[in-house]
C-alpha cells in the first residue's frame, strides 16, 4: 500500500454525543418536497427498519418508500434499495441512515458494515455523500463504489471500481480514483494506506451479477430508469400497444384484481398519506403513470420515457398515491359510508385526471409531477383545476370511477390504522360517490401507528454502541435526521422521566454552530512524508466544488459553493 498525499480541505460537520436534547418535531413545509425517495426492493435474511421519527424497529415493507430520517439495519444477509437509477447495496451487519434525501443531494451515513453503490447518472448540480466516523466520501462521478466501516468504528475503507470520489477528514482531503483503494484511520489525525484495489469479494461479485440482471431489464426500453421499480415489472406483466396510450404494461392478474385496492396507508412525511401496496412489482405503477381499464382488464400507462426541459434531463417525479379522494380530490376527507360509519374512499386517476397533492406545493411542482406522469394531460387543464381545488371542497368527477372495482372504501380507523384496504373495504353506491357527504372537511388526522403501519416488530437489532459513535459530514444533514442509533422521537411525544438523563442523544457541531469547544485538528503528521497542513478557506472565500459533492443551497451560515469544472474522462450515464 502507498501513502497518498493529502490537500487542502474545509470546514466539516461532526455528529458527537452530547447532552440531553430531543430532536425537533417534524414540521410541514410550503416548500415543494423533493421529487424522489428510495425503495427497499430486494431483502435476503434479517433486515430492520426504524422510520423517521420512531424508536421503534420494525420489520420492512418492500414497497414502502424510504425518506429523509429512515434507518436500516442488515443483520445476516444482503438488501438492495433503489433511488432512481441509483443502486445501493448492504452486506450483513450493516447500519445506514438517510441524512439528505432530495432532488439535489443523497446524504447517506454509513454507521457499520459494507455499501456498494452504483451511480448510473449524475447531474452538474447533484451530490452524493457517504459519512462514516471517520470521514466524509463525495462520490464525483458514475461509477461503483464500495465503502466498508470496520466493526469497531475506527477505520473506513473505500474501493473505487469505477468513477472517482474525495474523502475528507482528519483535517486533509484525498482523491480516489479508478481501480484505487484507500483505507482510513483515526479522526484527528487521519491516517491513510492506499493501493490498487483487490479483486472483487462475494459480496461484490453478488453485486455484479445484479446489475447484469438490471441491465437487461425490457421495460427500460418504455420507462426511464429513475421510475423506481420499472425493473419488477418484466416478471409480472407485459408491455403492449396501445391505440390511445402507446406503450402501456398489463398485470399478470385476475380479472377481479382492481389497482389501489389491495395495500395500506402510512403517512409519510412531508407527503403525508403514502399508498403501500401489497404486490411485489406494486411500487412504479403505484407512484408514477396512470390508470386505464383496457376492456379486459386494468392497464397502466406511464409517463413518457424521458422528459426533456431545455439541454437538461428531468426525472419522473413520485408522488405519494395518484387517486382522487372521494369529497375532495386530493384530500382525504372523512366521508359518510353508511350505517353510521365515517371512512375514507378513493378511486385511481385515469390518464387525462389531474392529480391535485394533498400537501402544500407550487402551481410549477403540480404541473411537472403531472406532466411527468402522463402523457395526455395539457397544461391548461392542470392550471385549471389546481386554481380551484382549494377554494372548497367540491364533488368531483373521475374518468375510472365507474368502473369494476374502481372505487375502495374502507372505515376511517382502518385507513389511519394501516390496515389492508382488500380485507376491511366496505361497498358504496353510486350515489355515495357522485354526491358524497363530507363529514369533516380537513384531512383525516394521523395516529401514531399512521406513522409505522402494521409492520411487525424487528428482532434483529444494531448494536447499542453505534449510539456513541461520530459521524464525520460536508454537508448539513436535514433537520430530522438521527444517524442510526441515536433517539428519535415522533411529533408530539416526549423523553421519559424517568432514566431520561441516561438516554444518548446528538448534537450537530459546526463551524457557525460550535457546541461543545473542538480543538483544531493537527497536522498530518510524518505518515505523510510530503503532506501540507490544511488550511480552511478565508472567510468569505467560497470553497469549490470538490470539497462539497456538488452545488447546492446550504443552510443559513453555511458559504455556497462555486462551481468545478466536469472531468470528460467517464460519461454523464451508462
Amino acid at each position: 500500500m502507498r501513502p497518498m498525499l493529502p490537500k487542502r480541505t474545509y470546514p466539516l460537520f461532526l455528529w458527537v454525543t452530547a447532552g440531553l436534547l430531543a430532536t425537533s418535531p417534524i414540521r410541514a413545509h410550503a416548500e415543494d418536497p423533493p421529487g424522489r425517495v428510495a425503495r427497499l426492493n430486494l431483502i435476503q435474511g434479517s433486515v430492520s427498519l426504524q422510520t423517521s421519527g420512531s424508536e421503534t424497529w420494525v420489520v420492512p415493507d418492500p414497497n414502502r418508500p424510504l425518506t429523509v430520517g429512515d434507518n436500516l439495519w442488515s443483520e445476516d444477509g444482503r438488501s438492495e434499495l433503489h433511488l432512481g437509477s441509483t443502486l445501493i447495496r448492504l452486506s450483513s451487519r450493516t447500519g445506514i441512515s438517510f441524512l439528505n434525501l432530495d432532488d439535489r443531494a443523497v446524504q447517506i451515513h454509513l454507521a457499520q458494515g459494507t455499501l456498494a453503490v452504483r451511480i448510473r447518472d449524475l447531474r452538474d448540480d447533484e451530490a452524493y455523500e457517504i459519512d462514516t466516523p471517520n470521514l466524509a466520501l463525495t462520490l464525483l462521478r458514475p461509477g461503483e463504489y464500495r465503502v466498508a466501516v470496520d466493526s469497531s468504528g475506527k477505520s473506513t475503507t473505500v474501493t473505487i471500481r469505477r468513477g472517482s470520489a474525495e474523502a475528507t477528514g482528519g483535517g486533509s482531503t484525498y482523491n480516489l480514483e479508478r481501480g484505487e483503494q484507500g483505507v482510513f484511520s483515526g479522526s484527528t489525525p487521519l491516517s491513510y494506506d492506499g493501493g490498487p484495489a483487490p479483486d472483487p469479494d462475494g459480496f461484490e461479485k453478488w453485486c455484479a451479477a445484479r446489475d447484469r440482471h438490471e441491465d437487461l431489464a425490457r421495460s427500460a426500453s418504455y420507462i426511464s430508469r429513475d421510475v423506481i421499480g420499472y425493473e419488477d415489472l418484466d416478471a409480472y406483466g407485459t408491455w403492449r400497444a396501445d391505440p390511445i396510450y402507446g406503450s402501456v404494461w398489463v398485470p399478470s392478474v385476475s380479472p377481479a384484481w382492481a389497482p389501489y385496492h389491495y395495500g395500506h396507508w402510512v403517512y409519510i412525511a412531508p407527503w403525508g398519506w403514502t399508498w403501500v401496496d401489497e404486490m411485489p412489482w406494486g411500487f412504479a405503477p403505484f407512484h408514477y403513470g396512470r390508470w386505464a381499464y383496457g376492456g379486459a382488464g386494468w392497464i397502466w400507462v406511464p409517463g413518457s420515457v424521458a422528459v426533456v426541459a431545455g439541454a437538461g434531463y428531468v426525472r419522473p417525479i413520485y408522488a405519494p398515491a395518484l387517486v382522487g379522494f372521494v369529497g375532495g380530490r386530493g384530500v382525504s376527507v372523512s366521508v359518510a359510508l353508511g350505517g353510521g360509519i365515517a371512512g375514507v374512499a378513493w378511486i385511481p386517476l385515469g390518464p387525462r385526471d389531474v392529480w391535485v397533492p394533498g400537501y402544500a406545493a407550487s402551481p410549477t411542482y403540480v404541473q411537472n409531477v403531472n406532466i411527468s406522469n402522463s402523457r395526455v394531460i395539457n397544461r391548461t387543464e392542470i392550471t385549471n383545476v389546481y386554481n380551484t381545488s382549494n377554494t372548497s371542497i367540491r364533488n368531483s368527477t373521475y374518468t375510472n370511477q365507474n368502473l369494476p372495482g374502481a372505487v375502495t372504501a374502507v372505515p376511517k380507523e382502518s385507513f389511519t390504522g394501516g390496515r389492508s384496504a382488500s380485507v376491511t373495504a366496505v361497498n358504496l353506491s353510486a350515489e355515495q360517490i357522485e354526491h358524497p357527504q363530507v363529514l369533516e372537511k380537513t384531512p383525516v388526522a394521523p395516529t401514531l401507528q399512521s406513522h409505522v403501519g402494521p409492520s411487525p416488530a424487528a428482532t434483529a437489532l444494531p448494536p447499542t454502541h453505534l449510539a456513541n459513535r461520530p459521524v464525520v459530514m460536508k454537508m448539513a444533514p436535514a433537520p430530522q435526521a438521527v444517524p442510526i442509533g441515536h433517539i428519535q422521537l415522533l411529533p408530539g411525544t416526549h423523553l421519559p422521566r424517568s432514566g431520561a438523563a441516561a438516554l444518548p442523544s446528538n448534537k450537530l457541531v459546526s463551524p457557525s454552530n460550535p457546541g461543545p469547544e473542538l480543538k483544531k485538528p493537527p497536522a498530518p503528521q510524518s505518515a505523510h512524508k510530503n503532506a501540507v497542513a490544511s488550511s480552511t478557506p478565508a472567510q468569505g472565500k467560497k470553497p469549490d466544488r470538490a470539497a462539497t459533492g456538488g452545488e447546492r443551497t446550504m443552510p443559513p451560515g453555511k458559504q455556497k459553493p462555486k462551481p468545478r469544472p466536469q472531468k470528460p474522462e467517464h460519461p454523464k450515464r451508462d
